[in-house]
């Protein structure tokens, strides 16, 4: 990996953004000095370049060509998607769990409810299996490696075509995330895990701007990503990049999507990446994230004596 990014006062080093720009055009140039903006100053204005169109079809075909390649030699099990590091297996399904229940009860209340997910990046269905289909009655994965899909087909085999009222996997596409577009209104929730680092800026916000569509009233995205400490992080073996939690935040600005509650990932080995869960919602919350309600200033107070 590479860690050139960010200094501690926002600048972006030219050597990460050139490097950037090198992999995949101009377009992560613009984002990522938009995100620096972000890190100095969290009110930064947003410069509009994320939206433009990355320099040369050759390049973005073969940046996503080397990171399938990269995954089409790995090994169809925990261990191999998870980076040979299986043991986080037990604190990430538990963390996940803990961050998705209230979510559930808040956005759709605690009566029986007919649920649908959507698995993105689900890889050999390591979420849908440990997670997914503990809350949702139906779950469909998407996933571009074919051998991780169909050892996801394999291990959800006893989670489908079951009754009605059961939890079962239901669909299964090989289709990678930039060129996903899901059915209108089919799901509560789409999770997104470990995957989105794969994507550039300007497919970053393509998908989501795409998958907003897929949301019934009241769904809402989970986001669950390693996070680094400034800027982003490029990695050219599997051709993926870690971006900061200001460099995400400047990006749901740029998918019109809010933060509805966020949590840091507890009990991973520290010499891995941070890991933060988003959820996120298309409409502004009413409440601030994880604050309290604040008492008007000039609000009557009970004088004691």
């Amino acid at each position: 990996m590479d860690s050139r990014g960010f200094d501690s006062a926002g600048r972006v080093f030219s050597s990460a953004i050139e490097m950037w720009a090198e992999e995949l055009g101009p377009t992560a140039t613009a984002t990522a000095s938009s995100a620096a903006e972000a890190e100095a100053a969290p009110a930064a204005a947003d410069n509009g370049g994320a939206g433009e169109e990355a320099g040369g079809d050759g390049k973005r075909k073969e940046w996503y060509s080397k990171a399938i390649a990269y995954w089409q030699g790995v090994e169809a099990s925990t261990e191999g998607v998870l980076g040979g590091y299986g043991c986080v297996n037990d604190a990430d399904v538990k963390g996940s769990d803990a961050f998705l229940r209230p979510l559930l009860a808040e956005r759709f209340g605690t009566g029986k409810r007919r649920l649908v997910a959507l698995d993105c990046g689900s890889g050999i269905g390591r979420v849908t299996k440990n997670l997914l289909l503990r809350h949702f009655n139906e779950v469909d994965l998407v996933e571009p490696v074919s051998h991780f899909l169909e050892a996801a087909r394999e291990n959800l085999t006893g989670c489908m075509d079951q009754g009605e009222d059961s939890h079962k996997a239901t669909n299964f596409y090989c289709v990678p995330l930039q060129d996903f577009a899901p059915e209108e209104g089919r799901y509560d929730v789409i999770w997104v895990q470990w995957c989105i680092g794969q994507l550039p800026d300007d497919d970053f916000i393509s998908f989501f701007n795409r998958a907003k569509v897929g949301l019934k009233p009241d769904g809402f995205f989970v986001l669950k990503e390693n996070i680094a400490k400034n800027g982003f992080v490029l990695d050219k073996e599997d051709n993926s990049v870690t971006r900061s939690d200001p460099y995400f935040r400047e990006l749901f600005k740029k998918c019109g999507l809010y933060i509805y509650s966020v949590k840091d990932q507890k009990e991973l080995p520290k010499e891995l990446f941070a890991v933060k869960m988003y959820a996120l919602v298309s409409s502004q919350p009413k409440i601030p994230n994880n604050g309290k309600r604040r008492r008007p200033k000039n609000s009557p107070r009970v004088i004691r004596t």
